[in-house]
């Protein structure tokens, strides 16, 4: 009976140890003091064994031993098998800053840290700028007219862009900018994506682009000349980066440019004769300057004694001869201005490398910075912007939508995308939000950026098939009223640029996470290359402290032991300590699939791609939970709440699950799974009585609905129709509505009205004749079935008018009204 509570006291002290990554000192102390127990209190067996664990603690885990014997061989065998990292892999790992991507992957996040970014909301001038002139910008569009008749902004908006200085938001005021916060850049791109092509065209100035590098990094001469005219839209910019043979590989870019002199103007001239050839580039069809990437050789050694200079970049005019620029690509569903650009023989001046000589070879590192930023707001504000409006326009037109007697709204078939489209909607907000609070503090989230651009975006396309599906043939219909198809069709833009979610789920969230933001690789790496022995010893034996911490954390936490303490009140809290809990088990998985596979991980895309999945969805988590306790709360958000962590936590563990399935050393796999889920999966996805909720209160006129739609295009105060305020001003009245719809449709049952009034219109008509309703009621039903029936209405057209080319038109049957038939055989009726 001694033996079993010896026992039992060591496993306890040991988890306790453990948990709180003591040390080897601590750890002694349990197993000496329990050791001398047993042997004192008559238990010499366990009593022996558990000195002799002491011992081996001792020798091998104080540092003053185990630097004697231990951390050569193991510094030894590290400098084998560690991987290689190229320049380009270090030049993307020191990139950016590790904030709470961090804290997830330490196991043990310190969720003050999180909320100690406060968000200070954004300034006056940006609301206004929002209230005002993102307005109007959103209120001139139309996807049709932009998509199908001009494939182009129309030229009143693109006035209106460079006058109000929307592609100036990032640029100082000083150089005639707006100087918007992240936040205020972000919640301009949300409401501008009503359209598409709109977001998308002030959107990359604003990101990647000539704008951002030249803040960080050009000369003064160039951000005095440059910056003001990128400010008031004289100069349209473009960045030339990928092409036929780099796209995602974009560090192996095969376009050159040689240090050459040439004669111009009388006289000799240092500079670089560029050959490039770029395609899917955003605005070069009309851009005034080109930003570009190339490989820099110097053969002669005019700059120096190296020859390849590394990827440089530089900011050319248009008009620079040997420059092809103009033609267009046709992006899939939208007509944004993108388009290749090529040179053959190009020369400029020394001077249009951005940053001037200094930045000869730095292009790669430039470009990683900036992206680490622009990744995280651009295509995510885009994405969370049309997860908004189409939040809005579905759950308006599911209400007015009647089939079988009743909104389509009170459908559970319905309700089901409904919800999933609202959580998503939160999460989105949340997350662009709070991340963007998180740049204004300093901070350059690379890790999340990619968490960012891939999670996102496929959110957005989750919800733009969940609203084409409450939609129906409504949506499916092209035409001038057609709101959501041609955005839907030009979902997979979003999908593709800016990394390729493929890619940024497979390669880079994860195994760019598992070394910039683990609390020891780095280090370990970094004194490998210094063979520094003494630095390995300290980062080595504190990575091995952790994982034996995150394995007792994961285990006990399992159980529901020791639930840490954390900020928040219910009903927060609960889902806090799991993020807490599942923290730990994602900790001790990276750090035992990057020990059981070493380099070859690399390899094992759909491994790294789930241990990414575990870290975004733990990420966005924590997102809402910052974003609950930062914000006003209204009625009903608890349950979206519930909602959508449940649904984030529960693709977690999907994820943990699948991990296990999956590594090749089943073995490991099984005994991780019992250390990280020892009591099975935690969480379901969300209850249907959560779904019924939210998708109640997003097709009514709700504290909920107006709260996820705020900062939207929402009044009909532009040169186009708005259907978001026409819906919302459609629910305001709809309760009235409602009870007329079921005392007319009772009548009609009853045979109290004429059979054949079967439109709601001739029931109007009929229950007033019958005195059923009053004058007052038959007119606001016909003002409210007016605007239904419009928003129900899709479009048609004559029968030539979609062919672009009316030569090959077959005028299959007579004659169309108005038309003469060709005689040209090619048009033969049949």
């Amino acid at each position: 009976m001694l033996t079993l509570f010896l026992i039992v006291l060591a496993v306890i002290g040991l988890l306790v140890v453990m948990r709180r990554e003591a040390g080897a000192s601590a750890t002694l102390l349990v197993l000496g003091v329990l050791g001398l127990v047993g042997l004192g209190l008559g238990a010499p067996v366990i009593g022996v064994l558990l000195l002799i664990g002491a011992a081996v603690t001792a020798v091998a885990g104080l540092p003053v031993l185990r630097r004697m014997w231990l951390t050569p061989r193991l510094f030894a065998m590290f400098k084998k098998v560690a991987p290689k990292v190229s320049d380009t892999e270090r030049t993307a790992l020191e990139a950016g800053t590790v904030s709470w991507d961090g804290e997830l992957f330490s196991g043990k996040p310190q969720w003050s840290k999180l909320l100690d970014y406060a968000d200070s909301g954004l300034t006056d001038d940006e609301q206004v700028f929002l209230d005002v002139q993102c307005a109007k910008a959103a209120g001139m569009c139309n996807a049709w007219d932009i998509a199908r008749e001009r494939a182009d902004l129309p030229q009143e908006l693109w006035d209106y862009l460079k006058k109000e200085g929307f592609f100036g938001m990032i640029i100082p005021k000083e150089y005639g900018g707006l100087g918007f916060s992240a936040k205020g850049q972000s919640m301009v791109l949300q409401k501008l994506a009503v359209n598409e092509t709109l977001m998308v065209t002030v959107g990359v100035p604003n990101s990647l682009g000539p704008g951002e590098l030249l803040l960080k990094y050009g000369t003064e001469e160039q951000k005095d000349h440059y910056l003001p005219r990128l400010s008031d839209g004289r100069e349209i910019p473009c960045f030339g980066l990928t092409g036929p043979r780099a796209g995602s590989d974009a560090t192996s870019l095969p376009d050159t440019g040689i240090v050459c002199k040439q004669m111009v103007d009388g006289k000799e001239v240092l500079g670089l004769r560029l050959n490039f050839e770029k395609r899917w580039i955003t605005l070069a069809p009309i851009a005034t300057v080109v930003g570009l990437a190339f490989r820099l050789f110097d053969p002669d050694n005019l700059l120096g004694e190296k020859e390849d200079r590394g990827i440089t970049l530089a900011l050319i005019p248009r008009d620079t001869h040997g420059m092809e620029i103009g033609r267009r690509h046709a992006p899939i569903g939208s007509p944004f201005l993108n388009g290749p650009i090529k040179g053959k023989d190009v020369f400029v001046p020394l001077s249009t490398i951005i940053g001037g000589e200094p930045m000869i070879g730095e292009g790669w590192r430039m470009l990683v910075e900036c992206l680490s930023i622009g990744r995280c707001i651009t295509l995510p504000s885009g994405a969370t912007g049309t997860a908004r409006y189409a939040l809005g326009w579905s759950g308006g037109f599911t209400r007015i939508r009647r089939q079988f007697n009743v909104p389509v709204a009170e459908m559970e078939g319905v309700q089901e995308p409904l919800a999933r489209m609202a959580s998503m909607a939160y999460i989105a907000q949340a997350t662009v939000y709070q991340t963007a609070n998180l740049i204004d503090h300093g901070e350059k989230p690379a890790v999340p950026s990619a968490i960012l651009k891939s999670q996102l975006t496929e959110f957005q396309r989750v919800l733009l098939s969940d609203a084409m599906d409450v939609h129906g043939g409504k949506a499916v219909t092209l035409g001038p009223r057609n709101y959501l198809g041609i955005g839907y069709s030009a979902n997979p833009v979003a999908i593709t640029v800016e990394g390729a979610n493929i890619m940024t789920r497979n390669l880079m969230i994860f195994g760019q996470g598992a070394i910039r933001c683990h609390p020891y690789v780095l280090d370990e790496l970094a004194a490998k290359d210094a063979n520094d022995a003494k630095a390995f010893d300290k980062a080595f034996f504190g990575h091995i402290g952790l994982i034996f911490g995150n394995a007792a954390r994961a285990f006990t936490l399992g159980f529901g032991l020791g639930k840490p303490a954390v900020p928040f009140s219910a009903p927060a809290n609960v889902y806090a300590q799991d993020i807490a809990r599942l923290s730990a088990g994602f900790g001790l998985c990276a750090d035992a699939a990057m020990a059981s596979l070493g380099s070859a991980l690399k390899k094992r895309e759909m491994l790294s791609a789930r241990l990414g999945d575990v870290l975004s969805n733990l990420y966005l988590a924590s997102m809402v939970l910052k974003q609950w306790e930062a914000g006003d709360k209204v009625e009903g958000e608890e349950a979206l709440l519930h909602f959508s962590c449940r649904f984030l936590l529960q693709r977690a563990e999907q994820a943990f699950v699948e991990i296990f399935d999956n590594l090749p050393n089943r073995a490991l796999g099984k005994t991780l799974k019992r250390i990280v889920m020892p009591t099975g999966r935690r969480w379901n996805k969300p209850h249907d009585d959560l779904a019924r909720d939210i998708a109640k209160r997003v097709s009514t006129h709700s504290a909920l609905r107006t709260h996820l739609l705020a900062n939207t295009w929402d009044q009909n105060d532009g040169a186009q129709p708005n259907p978001l305020a026409t819906y919302n001003a459609l629910l305001i009245e709809y309760d009235r509505a409602d009870a007329l719809y079921r005392k007319l449709n009772k009548a009609y049952a009853k045979g109290e009205l004429p059979k054949t009034a079967l439109h709601p219109e001739q029931r109007v008509e009929a229950g007033l004749e019958k005195g059923l309703i009053s004058d007052e009621d038959a007119q606001f039903m016909r003002d409210f079935e007016a605007q239904v029936l419009e928003l129900l209405t899709v479009d048609d057209f004559a029968y030539d008018e979609l062919a672009s080319n009316k030569a090959k038109v077959i005028y299959h049957n007579a004659p169309i009204a108005g038309h003469q038939a060709p005689a040209d055989p090619a048009h033969t009726t049949h």
